[in-house]
């Protein structure tokens, strides 16, 4: 009985043992497996290079938890900032968390409590922050590729490879520099200061810019005489302008030539014109060279202070006239030395009674040199003064009256150039002028002289010029040295509208004859219009009227005249 008591107790034991050893193993099988949400995590849109790869995740852990009993991968954030809730706290076990597949009751030393899921509202502000994160980088990326966007989708195990979606590079901002150019078409085009301005034509290295101008002048006086009589004349004009495009060196070439023939009224026909050249030229050591070279030829006007007694028809007058001319500046001194030659030349003078009268006693050759020194007080002044010596040489040494009327020329001027741009450019001058008659029955010509050339334009589109000569006029009437002419002219022209020019200019001369006290004074006015019907072609008319006083007698006179025509231009 003693020996039965012992078995049976053994047996009850092992009946204990073997029910608590079924109730593990149904417990072990029976516990809740962590979802896949909880291990990887699920926010934003999925690429399918995520889902391929979460699925090659899942098949590896499916074939490691059949291979070996690990335990599985407990949560880490990988968000750049995320952390565990209170990870610096000791974790403290819960009997909502799952129970791990390396829990032992039996075992002495318990397993250790996985890391417990952050909060919902942690949690979200997370994945905002996550979200915003992937969303810069989306953005800041400048290409990608369908590849190269589910390789960075694959490589981003460590971190979050989720954070690149499939469509990311199309939600990318627009680069305002890549945004699409207009068309050629649709370009504005720059708007041209003056859109009816001559397009010129093109000629070697020369760009021509000619003009035509035929129209009809109707004149009180035609010939402006002190007996002058009405008439309707043609009047044709061709000025042309050329201008060279070298790089360094330049050229400019201006010219007209007019040609009057009668219609109707006093017998005119008479052609004249000029040339104009100027060339400039940048030499070593700061020098500068300045080229010029001209011809007129026109017919004597009938007010000239030599009068030839029974002409029909007045003599024609030519004038050659060149200078050179180089400057050098020093610091703010400026050096100038130029030479001039002018040559005039008397065609015959036709008689009514027939025959000519031959005018070789007034051809003569000028010749000077002046030196200009000046001094720079600012870019916009430069005051300077001027020397000039010179010689006048008659053809013929002893003329028809038997007077030598070859000089002497002495003269000193003192002025200033102004450069203030656009606005106001040019220079005028004051001085001295001298002339020793070689005969000393013949008084000197000398008197004061003024020279001016000045630009304004006070505003766009209008343009004021003011220009004043002093010049020494040679005669062969005995007994008379000859006369000193102060000219000046007032000019104005004002672009009224794109297609409408506005022009005017007021004269007065003034003629004071030396060894005499006679003296001429020429008042003039002129106003005009053109209007372009278009680029090519336009409408022109002026009104101009002269009237001339005089103390000595038969040199009265006045002239009206209107002009009616048309423009053309290339």
């Amino acid at each position: 009985m003693s020996g039965a008591q012992p078995e049976m107790k053994r047996r009850r034991n092992g009946k204990a043992v073997c029910a608590l050893l079924l109730a593990t193993s149904v417990f072990a099988l029976l516990r809740p497996a962590q979802p896949y949400a909880q291990v990887t995590e699920l926010r934003g849109e999925v690429s399918e290079s995520a889902i391929l790869a979460g699925a090659q995740d899942q098949t590896a852990q499916a074939g490691a938890t059949t291979q070996s009993d690990a335990p599985a991968p407990t949560y880490q954030p990988a968000s750049p900032g995320a952390v565990q809730d209170d990870d610096t706290a000791p974790a403290t076990g819960s009997i909502f968390d799952p129970p791990e597949a390396t829990d032992d009751p039996f075992a002495e030393t318990p397993a250790p409590v996985p890391p417990r899921r952050p909060s919902s509202a942690t949690q979200r502000a997370a994945d905002q922050d996550e979200a915003e994160a992937a969303e810069a980088e989306a953005t800041a990326a400048t290409a990608a590729t369908t590849d190269d966007t589910d390789t960075a989708g694959t490589d981003q195990d460590a971190t979050n490879r989720r954070a690149v979606t499939i469509d990311s590079a199309d939600r990318q901002e627009l680069d305002p520099g890549a945004e699409r150019a207009e068309a050629i078409e649709g370009r504005d085009r720059k708007v041209e200061d003056d859109p009816f301005a001559a397009t010129g034509i093109k000629l070697g290295s020369f760009v021509i810019r000619p003009t035509l101008e035929q129209g009809l002048t109707a004149s009180s006086n035609a010939d402006s005489s002190a007996d002058g009589k009405p008439a309707l004349l043609s009047e044709t004009t061709l000025r042309f302008n050329a201008v060279s495009d070298w790089r360094e060196n330049s050229a400019v070439i201006d010219g007209y030539g007019t040609f009057l023939k009668t219609i109707s009224g006093d017998e005119i026909q008479e052609l004249r014109g000029r040339v104009d050249g100027t060339f400039n030229v940048d030499l070593d050591n700061d020098l500068r060279a300045i080229a010029k070279l001209g011809y007129e030829a026109a017919p004597e006007s009938a007010s000239s202070p030599v009068v030839v007694e029974g002409t029909i028809e007045q003599p024609v007058r030519q004038t050659i006239d060149g200078s050179l001319a180089v400057e050098k500046d020093a610091g703010k001194m400026r050096f100038a030395l130029t030479g001039a030659v002018e040559r005039d030349i008397y065609g015959d003078a036709k008689l009514s009674t027939g025959g000519t009268v031959s005018q070789k006693a007034r051809d003569s050759t000028l010749y000077t040199a002046t030196l200009r020194t000046g001094y720079e007080i600012s870019p916009a002044i430069t005051p300077f003064t001027e020397v000039e010596i010179g010689r006048r040489v008659y053809d013929l040494r002893v003329d028809p009256n038997g007077f030598e009327r070859s000089s002497t020329r002495l003269g000193v001027r003192a002025g200033a150039e102004l450069d203030l741009g656009e606005k106001l450019a040019g220079e005028f001058s004051a001085g001295w002028l001298r002339e020793a008659i070689d005969d000393d029955r013949l008084e000197a010509i000398s008197g004061a002289t003024v020279n001016a050339d000045l630009r304004w334009s006070p505003e766009r589109g209008t343009t004021i010029g003011l220009t004043g000569q002093t010049t020494v006029e040679g005669t062969t009437t005995p007994d008379e040295s000859g006369d000193i002419l102060y000219s000046g002219r007032l000019t104005g022209e004002r672009e009224i509208r794109a297609n409408l020019i506005g022009n005017a200019a007021l004269g007065v001369d003034w003629r004071d004859y030396i060894g005499s006290d006679g003296h001429d004074l020429t008042l003039s006015a002129e106003a005009g219009l053109t209007w372009w019907l278009n680029r090519y072609a336009g409408l022109t008319t002026r009104a101009r009227t002269e009237k001339q006083t005089s103390n000595l007698e038969g040199r009265d006179y006045t002239a009206h005249s209107i002009f009616v025509g048309v423009t053309l231009q290339p």
